[in-house]
């Protein structure tokens, strides 16, 4: 399971994989619920769960609750890529509780740690 944290403020992005034996802490969590970043080796921070993916790249929507996959008719937001105006269709969507098929949780800083946050953000390693 993957955990990507960006901080607003500066707008990067980074992502940590979470060990195996840690995933069960986040399972049941919805999104909006508050984390602790230690899941991820972020001593002291606090993450928001903004959103999350399972295996086969369905996103989650907020309004399906649990953790069960639906076909909705939506017309914007996760799941439509470029909606016009009055087109809605039904697309392959989760809920937005963890479970374990999640295999990506998206969050957001809310609370900041003793580390800057410049250290826990990787530099981009360079393609070959």
């Amino acid at each position: 399971m993957k955990l990507v944290y960006s901080d607003r403020k500066s707008g990067k992005t980074s992502e940590v994989d979470v060990p195996k034996d840690r995933e069960t802490t986040v399972i049941g969590k919805a999104m909006g619920d508050v984390i602790d970043g230690s899941l991820g080796g972020l001593d002291g921070y606090k993450l928001q769960i903004t959103g999350l993916s399972d295996a086969a790249g369905a996103p989650s929507r907020p309004e399906i609750e649990g953790t069960r996959k639906a076909r909705p008719l939506i017309g914007s937001g996760p799941g439509i890529r470029h909606p016009k105006k009055g087109y809605r269709t039904r697309r392959l969507v989760r809920g937005s509780t963890i479970s374990a098929d999640t295999v990506q949780i998206n969050t957001v800083i809310t609370e900041y740690g003793s580390k800057p946050a410049e250290e826990i953000f990787r530099p981009k390693e360079k393609k070959e």
